[in-house]
């Protein structure tokens, strides 16, 4: 890619949270960008920036005409699409239609996440290592299977977008029967659900989940990190899943060895089986795996897909990418990465959600409180703040929904990039105690290297 500056060009990130704010701050990072449209957007996303950053909260991301009209009106240089819903919307297709370069995945690429009933699948026809899976069309059907099944751990997913909460796990066939009946509380999502056997290794060993993200421009794709997301709201993955908790880079249970097996086994078959498909993949492509015991061995299997960045993963991978942010995203839209040599830093990352207290269920008590100590936050070294669900009012922060900011810190190992998001946090609060945070994010890499097992 050529390095001459080209001044001007404004960028359009498709996002509201935190995986929208960190790609603000990357493209800001760009020689070539001068300016960043957020749509939503949120108030933090000028916090490590003073290039210009203009939200449009009143935009859906899946108001796809506002969105192209935004396009058209601002000549934008590029956009990038990074939330499931807007993939779900066609709004690659609709800009790419009208001329527009965008690095994100077409609706019939996206359906890999979008549809967790053809995701499966498509990974049974690929011959993709995954859980022994039922889609069910109805509550009916559902229970009737499980009448069927020896009792055991399940996961009840709900097929469609459930904004990240959509998979209830299960201790067994009585729990999973009630979780079956939760997903009524899904709407159309949870219309279509799959009950999924919960991935254990011969011995009874627990797995332990990893996220690997590839970049792909249909036919060549680099792998460009992997990350251990914390997804439960307590410590020690306690509680009810959310979108995340937190998560750590690099996980240190995905080893070289492994990391081959995942590409030859899983992202190189995905990437093919989808173009073969006719649904050629561009962008981001994240694969949610977990790492499962099997006869004295360590192997990877798919627990899903998604067409996007993860969140809160791209707050540790993202920052990572030594490249030009602006350069690759054109590469990925005119559909070619084959040139790009792909180069990370090497630090580890790990950053810990800030939430209201309530979250994910009701946290209403929270809302409109004032929240204290972000601005100091940020001047600890080593340390960035990504915001979400943050409303700024004549320079005062407040609490507008439930994940609400990222702390993220870096070293050269988990250990110190742990300490520095932690005494980050230390310094914020929320009037009334009302902020929620785990205290234990990369846990497992710690305790590997405290006892030498690395």
């Amino acid at each position: 890619m050529s390095k001459k500056r080209s001044v001007g060009n404004t960028v359009v990130v498709v996002d509201g949270g935190g995986r929208g704010s960190v790609l603000v701050d990357k493209y800001a990072e760009s020689q070539h960008v001068e300016r960043i449209i957020a749509i939503p957007g949120n108030d933090l996303m000028q916090i490590n920036t003073d290039k210009p950053v203009e939200i449009h909260p009143q935009i859906k991301t899946t108001s796809t005409t506002d969105i192209l009209d935004i396009c058209k009106q601002e000549d934008v240089a590029l956009v990038d699409v990074a939330q499931d819903n807007a993939v779900e919307a066609g709004l690659v297709d609709i800009l790419t239609q009208k001329g527009i370069l965008v690095t994100g995945p077409t609706r019939n690429a996206g359906q890999i996440e979008w549809d967790k009933a053809w995701a499966r699948e498509f990974g049974k026809i690929e011959g993709l290592p995954q859980p022994f899976f039922k889609i069910c069309l109805s509550t009916e059907e559902g229970l009737e299977f499980l009448k069927n099944q020896p009792d055991q751990r399940w996961f009840i997913k709900a097929a469609l977008l459930a904004e990240g909460k959509g998979v209830l796990p299960a201790k067994n066939n009585e729990e999973a029967a009630q979780r079956v009946l939760e997903m009524r509380k899904f709407g159309d999502a949870g219309k279509v659900f799959l009950i999924e056997k919960w991935l254990q290794g011969d011995d009874g060993s627990v797995g332990e989940e990893f996220s690997t993200y590839i970049l792909t421009d249909g036919q060549h794709y680099k792998i460009i990190g992997s990350a251990q997301d914390h997804k439960r709201v307590n410590d020690f993955d306690e509680g009810e899943n959310t979108g995340g908790m937190g998560c750590s880079a690099p996980p240190l249970v995905l080893t070289e060895e492994l990391l081959k097996e995942v590409e030859a086994k899983i992202l190189c078959k995905a990437v093919l089986g989808l173009n073969k498909e006719g649904r050629p993949y561009k962008g981001v492509l994240y694969l949610g795996g977990m790492v499962v015991k099997q006869k004295g061995k360590l192997h990877p299997y798919v627990i899903e897909f998604n067409a996007r960045w993860g969140d809160p993963e791209a707050q540790v991978i993202v920052p990572s990418l030594v490249n030009d942010l602006y350069e690759v995203g054109l590469a990925v839209a005119h559909g070619d990465i084959s040139k790009i040599d792909f180069k990370t830093d090497g630090k580890a990352r790990v950053v810990v959600a800030g939430a209201s207290r309530g979250y994910p269920g009701d946290y209403s008590q929270a809302i409109g409180k004032e929240i204290y100590g972000l601005e100091d936050a940020k001047k600890v070294d080593g340390v960035k703040i990504y915001g979400a669900g943050v409303k700024k009012i004549n320079g005062r922060y407040y609490v507008s929904g439930g994940r609400l900011f990222y702390v993220v810190g870096e070293g050269k190992t988990v250990v110190e990039a742990r300490q520095k998001a932690y005494e980050a946090m230390s310094v914020i609060s929320i009037d009334g105690n009302n902020l929620h945070f785990r205290t234990d994010i990369g846990w497992r890499d710690v305790e590997r290297l405290r006892k030498g097992k690395y």
